[in-house]
């Protein structure tokens, strides 16, 4: 495979897909990492048909156990050297915690945190072997205040700003050619709202393009930015504005309408 080769989970559609087709229109070679083989596979055929790069499919369920150390074993069998790790990967789920499947927030637990983590912690032992290496870590707004209806979602997203925070900081001080990038977008229109039964709330009732969110994202990481804020609209920025003078409980019972169906 070609130098700057992107490891990207949750490539099948979204923001990693299109941070697939940007990587791609570089030159850069690709692992792209889903469940969905038929997609993978499309979005392959595509990428080396327009653009003339390698890519390497790996279909997997990310909230099997030992999903991260297959991913790389996988890859390290290949003979791959990963430049770019994008943890794309994550989902959501509307309810009250207490009526919510219990299976169903481990399962986003184990997605959005525990392979994020795993992932990281591989590869990025490769990143300081080579003194080279950027991570993003796709995050959300939802990481700067508690949510009500989506109590473990946006948990789980507080864990990954300050996780990949606290690695920027580590790396600065110690690797200063490798990078930890947060992504921290508003509502985006993908497939998540639909499949987090949030489609038709309030807070999704207008969202950001995911091209453009993808595209802030990669250039971000290149930069080796610390967080990038991308997609907002006006009202979400207003809201996150006003969030640092609002009394906690204000502010989640704002949030708790907003992501009430209408």
């Amino acid at each position: 495979m070609p130098k700057k080769v992107a490891l990207i989970t949750g490539a099948s559609s979204g923001i990693g897909k299109e941070i697939a087709k940007i990587h791609a229109t570089r030159g850069g070679g690709l692992v792209v990492v889903a469940r969905r083989e038929e997609s993978l596979a499309q979005l392959k055929n595509e990428l080396e048909s327009k653009y003339d790069v390698q890519v390497k499919i790996i279909v997997k369920d990310l909230s099997a156990p030992q999903a991260a150390l297959e991913i790389y074993n996988e890859v390290k069998e290949a003979g791959i050297e990963i430049d770019y790790l994008i943890n794309n990967a994550g989902f959501g789920g509307q309810g009250l915690f207490h009526e919510r499947a219990l299976e169903d927030d481990i399962q986003m637990i184990q997605v959005n945190i525990t392979v994020l983590t795993e992932l990281t912690r591989l590869f990025i032992e490769d990143f300081i072997k080579r003194d080279a290496g950027k991570i993003l870590n796709v995050s959300s707004t939802a990481a700067l205040m508690p949510g009500p209806l989506q109590a473990v979602y946006y948990a789980t997203k507080a864990y990954v700003t300050s996780f990949s925070n606290a690695l920027s900081g580590e790396m600065k001080n110690t690797n200063k050619n490798i990078t930890i990038t947060a992504l921290m977008p508003g509502a985006i229109k993908t497939e998540f709202a639909k499949t987090a039964g949030l489609d038709k709330t309030s807070m999704f009732a207008k969202t950001a393009c995911p091209t453009k969110v993808a595209e802030d994202a990669y250039e971000g990481m290149l930069a080796g930015k610390l967080n990038v804020f991308s997609g907002l609209s006006g009202v979400q920025r207003m809201f996150l504005g006003l969030m640092k003078f609002m009394p906690k409980k204000a502010m989640m019972n704002s949030v708790y309408k907003m992501q009430m169906p209408r």
